[in-house]
């Protein structure tokens, strides 16, 4: 991977790198760690980490990487652990005019730690925590750098082609969603499955279970009217048995109402103002098949175990985070501040990314869909274009031999 991300030679004195880890945890994002930990190594800088995010950090637990993490071994071996190594937070910094006092407070403990350097590992709300110290930073003229390292599996951040975490889950979703149709294909009945796939706002990772050759894929972008899933699904069963429905968490009808909604009570709220959790889409979807057409129907969540699967980690996602740890690093050492190191793809085939910077305030807080040229136009699946972008990200999924006619 290249890069458009400038370099400096430092020396040790320009202070501590500090790193957190924040939001949902991945395969990938120790990866990224790992790589920030490394090149400030490289650059003769000591780093420390926060334990659970910025709100450990503000409560003074930290651990010195430099100390923990003492050889190339433990940095490759973090690199291949999944979940969050220092442990996370979902906490949302308040706006710095109307509580000034709590940057003051968490401004003196980057001067009592010597750090000159901030990067922050995470999604949209975490690009929120370093715009805002950021902004703070720039308004009582600190000197310390404040940079974003992308994370998240919804792959929902705007800028960056993708973000580190999502080819792993990806990979995990169309490897599980093949798996599940060669079971579900076993008994000589008619039946329908519905995988239900994380994504609140976004439906990049369901769209990912394409890969696996699905009947029909359900976004959150496009409105999903029942009625219509109802009657093609009625077609399809005509003319087979078994039929496969990889469907987003998120998807919605035509009002905005969520079907997880409609399945039961809803969930509590996080400090961002999301739902917690969101749960329920695919058995509604097979209650209401299964009422309407009578066939058999289940509903598979594949739920947090698309978040980890390190045993099914996408070699392409696990590099990338790590050069992108790297490259924040050496974009903050040199000055940058208040952005995000993200990807810019150059190529699809021969795939070939470039890490740059963007203004982290374009990032924060903001959802990126699936571009509606990608769905198909009845909505229930997507184009070559979706999964010429996924395919490299994935990386190639085991052989199976074709099932019998």
């Amino acid at each position: 991977m290249s890069e458009s991300v400038p370099t400096v030679n430092v020396t040790p004195a320009a202070g501590r790198v500090l790193v957190g880890q924040s939001g949902g945890p991945t395969a990938a994002i120790n990866a990224s760690l790992a790589g920030v930990a490394w090149a400030a190594r490289q650059a003769g800088v000591r780093a420390l980490g926060m334990r659970n995010g910025i709100q450990g950090f503000m409560e003074g637990r930290t651990v010195d990487l430099d100390a923990a993490l003492p050889d190339e071994a433990s940095l490759d071996l973090l690199a291949r652990t999944p979940s969050s190594w220092l442990g996370s937070c979902r906490y949302k910094l308040p706006d710095p005019a109307a509580d000034p006092q709590t940057y003051e407070r968490l401004f003196a403990r980057l001067a009592e730690e010597g750090v000159s350097c901030v990067l922050y590992i995470g999604g949209n709300d975490s690009m929120d925590t370093i715009a805002k110290l950021g902004a703070y930073g720039r308004s009582v003229d600190s000197p310390i750098r404040f940079v974003g390292v992308p994370k998240t599996i919804d792959n929902d951040l705007e800028g960056t082609d993708h973000t580190p975490g999502y080819g792993s889950a990806a990979r995990l979703v169309a490897t599980s969603v093949r798996e599940l149709a060669r079971d579900a294909d076993v008994y000589d009945l008619k039946s329908v499955t519905f995988v239900e796939i994380m994504g609140r706002d976004a439906g990049w990772l369901a769209a990912s279970s394409a890969l696996a050759d699905p009947d029909l894929v359900l976004l959150p972008e496009v409105p999903l009217d029942a009625d219509a899933l109802v009657e093609r699904l009625r077609a399809l069963l005509a003319e087979r048995n078994s039929v496969m429905v990889g469907v987003s968490e998120g998807v919605r009808d035509a009002s905005g109402t969520l079907y997880c909604e409609m399945a039961g009570p809803g969930s509590a709220t996080d400090e961002f103002g999301h739902l917690a959790t969101l749960s329920g889409t695919g058995r509604y979807l097979a209650a209401l098949v299964k009422k309407c057409l009578g066939c058999k129907t289940r509903a598979v969540e594949l739920s947090t175990l698309q978040r980890c699967a390190s045993h099914v980690a996408s070699a392409c996602d696990l590099r990338e985070a790590s050069e992108l740890g790297q490259a924040g690093v050496r974009a903050a050492l040199a000055g940058e501040s208040v952005v995000m190191c993200g990807l810019e793809r150059l190529c699809d085939e021969p795939y070939e990314v470039r890490a740059r910077l963007f203004d982290v305030e374009a990032v924060a807080n903001r959802v990126k869909g699936v571009p509606r040229a990608w769905i198909s136009e009845d909505g229930m699946g997507v184009t070559e274009e979706l999964l010429a972008y996924v395919r490299p990200l994935v990386g190639e999924l085991p052989a199976m031999l074709d099932p019998l006619a």
